[in-house]
């Protein structure tokens, strides 16, 4: 019986559910090949940056329900998710993947409007008269 992998990500707003199982190599996401959802090149190499880490490009294959932000979180959210599951997969994974920085999540998040003021630092024109 194959094993099935499962974990998730986070970067920004966004969440990846990541599923991998060893196999031929395919990468679908939201139920789309990789290269339809992903249509820029930079995208694509932050998603599968732990798999190139690794070394293991064509050896897993990847299901990924990703949600919420915009296409750089959500990379980045698989990115996250990619790196805990190969992380359970196979254990000896884990310190080239923490060498890279690939399992520490990204805590930088939007920083909040505030009363008073049109955005989170902008402030309203002065007018001194």
């Amino acid at each position: 019986m194959e094993t099935q992998t499962a974990s998730t990500g986070r970067r920004k707003s966004s969440v990846a559910r990541v599923r991998i199982r060893p196999g031929a190599g395919t990468l679908q996401i939201n139920g789309r090949t990789f290269e339809d959802y992903f249509p820029r090149e930079t995208i694509r190499r932050i998603a599968v940056r732990p798999l190139q880490v690794t070394e293991t490009v064509g050896k897993y294959d990847v299901w990924a329900n990703v949600s919420g932000g915009g296409l750089t979180g959500q990379a980045g959210a698989l990115s996250l998710g990619l790196a805990r599951a190969l992380k359970i997969a196979d254990p000896e994974t884990k310190a080239a993947l923490s060498r890279d920085g690939l399992l520490t999540r990204d805590s930088r998040m939007k920083e909040r409007k505030k009363y008073g003021q049109p955005g989170a630092r902008k402030r309203f024109q002065f007018s001194k008269r």
